[in-house]
C-alpha cells in the first residue's frame, strides 16, 4: 500500500484528506510522510519517558546531554531526625548540607507525607523523592524566610524565592517517582501576594536589588513563590516528580546553563498563573517526555521583563522541547510574554497538545523589549480550544496602558520587541478556533513566518495584522468560515493550500495602506472571490 493511501486511512475522519488524485486535492507525498511521522498521545508524555537520552539534533547547535552522576553516598532524611508528625524544613535542609560537605551524593525522602517549608538544593546532591513520598510544602510565610535573590514575573526582587530553590551552585537534582504539593488553599502564603499592580509598577527598576526586599512582615505583601526554582545553578537534572497546587510556576530554571528536564508531571489546573515549565534566560536546555495539566500556559519560554529585563540582558537559548504532552493549559507551548533579553534558537518537535487552549503561543508588549527569532517547531499534533497559531504583541490596556492601542505608530526604541525567522511544519490541528491570528506591533511587525506540510480543522480562517514575509505552503485547511483577514500585511504568499469552506469560495477583507502583495499559487479555490488576478497589489 502506498503512504498516501496508508495515511488517508490512518487519519480519522475529521481529520480526512482528499485523495482522489484530482489536481489541487490531493496531498504531496513529501507533505504524506512528514504527516505520518506526527507522533499520537499515546506515544508522548511522562508515561512514555525511556531510561535514557537519546541524542539530540536542532536546526541549530546544541550539546548532548547526559544524566547526572553523583558519589555513592546517600543519607535517608530520617537519619537527621525527620518524622510526619511535625515541620522537617531543618531536617532536610540537615541531609542536604551535609551530603554536600561531604563531597556529594542522594538525599533520600521516604515513603509518607513530610512537611516542610523552604528547601535549598547545594551542589553534588540528588535530592531524590520515593516512590510514595510526598512533600507538602508550609502555607506559612515564616517557613519562607529570609528572603533570598529570585526574578518573579521577569523582575529580579529579594523575596520567598521557590519551594525548593538553589543559587549559584552546579550540578544538583531533583528525581524519583514521589510528588511535591504546593502550600493549603487560603494560607498565607498564597493570600498575602502582591495585588495591587503590574509588578514593573510595584517595583521600580531605579532601586538596586539588594533594597527590593519583601517577605511579607507586619503585613506586607509578597511575591508568591514558585515551585521549582534553580537560579544561577549549572547542570540542572530534574525527572520523575509529580507537582499539584504549585503556588505560582511550577518548574522555573532562571540564569541557568545545563538544564535536563524529563518525566515530570504536573497538575496547576485552576491555579491563577500557574505556569507548568518556565524557561527565563537560561540556555542549553531539554525538556522531553512531560505531561502538563497548568492554570495558564504549559511550556514557557520567558527572557526578562521590560527595563529590568533590559538591565540584565540575558537571553534564553538553545533549548529543545520533545515528546511532552501539554493538556489543559492557556498554551500549548508559549514565547514570552517576557521577552527583553531576546528567546532565540527553541525547537520543538514531536509533541501533542491536547485540549489545550492555544496550541503554538507568542506574546510580547510594546515596553517588554527585546523578542524572539529563530523558533522552530515541527511534528505537532493539536486539539484546541482556541487558536491554533497565535501572535498577541499588543496585549490589553490592563497591563501596559493605552501602549496596547495598536495606533498611533509609536517611535522604535530600546523596549520596542520583534519577533522574526519562525518556521512551523508537519503539524495536525484537529480542531481549533482559528488557524492563524497575528496581532503584531506595525511598528515591528511579525516578519518572516513559515508555516507549512497541515492539516487544520478550525472554524475561522486567518486573522493578520501587521505581518510581512508569510508564507502558508501544502496546506489543507477545513473552516467553517471562509474569509481571510488582513490589515497592514506585505507579502503574504499561499501556496499549494486547499481551502475547505463553505460555497468553496475564500473571501478576503484587505485593509491598510501598507497592505501589498499578496499571491495565492497553486490553491484550491485558485484565487478569493472577487480577485482579477492571482497577486492582489495596493
Amino acid at each position: 500500500m502506498a503512504l498516501l493511501e496508508w495515511i488517508c486511512i490512518l487519519l480519522p475522519a475529521a481529520l480526512a484528506v482528499s485523495c482522489s488524485g484530482q489536481q489541487g486535492n490531493t496531498v504531496p507525498e513529501t507533505t504524506a510522510e512528514s504527516l505520518a511521522a506526527i507522533p499520537t498521545i499515546a506515544e508522548v508524555g511522562a508515561a512514555n519517558m525511556p531510561d535514557h537520552i537519546a541524542p539530540v539534533t536542532a536546526p541549530f547547535d546544541m550539546p548532548q546531554f547526559t544524566k547526572p552522576t553523583f558519589p555513592a553516598l546517600t543519607v535517608n532524611i530520617t537519619e537527621k531526625g525527620a518524622k510526619q508528625d511535625g515541620i522537617t524544613t531543618s531536617q532536610i535542609q540537615a541531609a542536604i548540607d551535609d551530603v554536600n560537605q561531604r563531597g556529594g551524593g542522594t538525599v533520600v525522602v521516604p515513603k509518607g507525607q513530610w512537611k516542610t517549608g523552604r528547601i535549598s538544593l547545594k551542589s553534588n546532591v540528588n535530592l531524590h523523592l520515593e516512590e510514595g513520598a510526598e512533600l507538602h510544602f508550609s502555607g506559612e510565610i515564616e517557613d519562607y524566610r529570609p528572603a533570598v535573590f529570585t526574578r518573579n514575573e521577569g523582575i529580579e526582587v529579594m523575596s520567598l524565592g521557590a519551594c525548593i530553590y538553589a543559587n549559584g551552585q552546579e550540578n544538583i537534582a531533583l528525581t524519583g517517582k514521589g510528588k511535591l504539593v504546593g502550600p493549603p488553599a487560603k494560607s498565607p502564603v498564597r493570600e498575602r501576594v502582591m495585588q495591587v499592580d503590574v509588578i514593573e509598577n510595584v517595583v521600580p527598576h531605579t532601586k538596586p536589588v539588594a533594597e527590593r526586599v519583601y517577605e511579607g512582615y507586619n503585613d506586607e505583601f509578597i511575591f508568591l513563590p514558585m515551585f521549582v526554582s534553580p537560579i544561577n545553578c549549572k547542570n540542572v537534572y530534574i525527572e520523575g516528580v509529580s507537582l499539584e497546587n504549585t503556588p505560582f510556576w511550577n518548574i522555573v530554571p532562571v540564569y541557568c546553563d545545563g538544564v535536563i528536564i524529563r518525566g515530570v508531571t504536573v497538575n496547576s489546573v485552576g491555579i491563577p498563573r500557574g505556569d507548568g515549565i518556565d524557561v527565563e534566560s537560561s540556555r542549553n536546555v531539554l525538556i522531553e517526555y512531560c505531561t502538563l495539566s497548568c492554570g495558564d500556559d504549559c511550556f514557557t519560554i520567558k527572557a526578562g521583563r521590560g527595563e529590568d529585563g533590559l538591565r540584565v540582558n540575558k537571553p534564553t537559548e538553545n533549548v529543545v522541547v520533545r515528546y511532552c504532552l501539554a493538556r489543559e493549559g492557556h498554551g500549548g507551548i508559549t514565547c514570552g510574554s517576557e521577552t527583553a533579553g531576546m528567546i532565540r534558537n527553541l525547537y520543538v518537535h514531536d509533541c501533542v497538545f491536547e485540549d489545550t487552549g492555544v496550541g503554538i503561543r507568542f506574546k510580547t508588549r510594546r515596553p517588554r523589549g527585546g523578542g524572539g527569532e529563530n523558533l522552530y517547531y515541527e511534528r505537532i499534533r493539536m486539539n484546541l480550544r482556541d487558536d491554533a497559531f497565535s501572535w498577541d504583541m499588543l496585549g490589553s490596556r490592563t497591563y501596559v496602558g493605552e501602549l496596547a492601542d495598536r495606533m498611533p505608530l509609536r517611535e522604535i526604541n530600546r523596549l520596542t520587541p520583534e519577533y522574526k525567522n519562525i518556521v512551523i511544519r508537519d503539524v495536525i490541528v484537529e480542531h481549533a478556533k482559528h488557524f492563524l491570528k497575528i496581532k503584531g506591533i506595525p511598528e515591528t511587525p511579525l516578519t518572516n513566518l513559515l508555516i507549512e506540510n497541515a492539516i487544520v480543522h478550525s472554524k475561522g480562517l486567518i486573522i493578520a495584522r501587521d505581518a510581512k514575509d508569510v508564507t502558508i505552503r501544502n496546506v489543507s485547511v477545513h473552516a467553517q468560515d471562509s474569509l481571510i483577514e488582513i490589515l497592514d500585511g506585505r507579502d503574504i504568499t499561499f501556496e499549494n493550500v486547499r481551502f475547505d469552506v463553505p460555497g468553496t469560495e475564500v473571501v478576503t477583507k484587505i485593509e491598510g495602506e501598507l497592505s501589498d502583495d499578496i499571491e495565492f499559487k497553486e490553491t484550491t479555490p485558485a484565487k478569493p472571490k472577487g480577485w482579477e488576478d492571482l497577486t492582489w497589489n495596493k
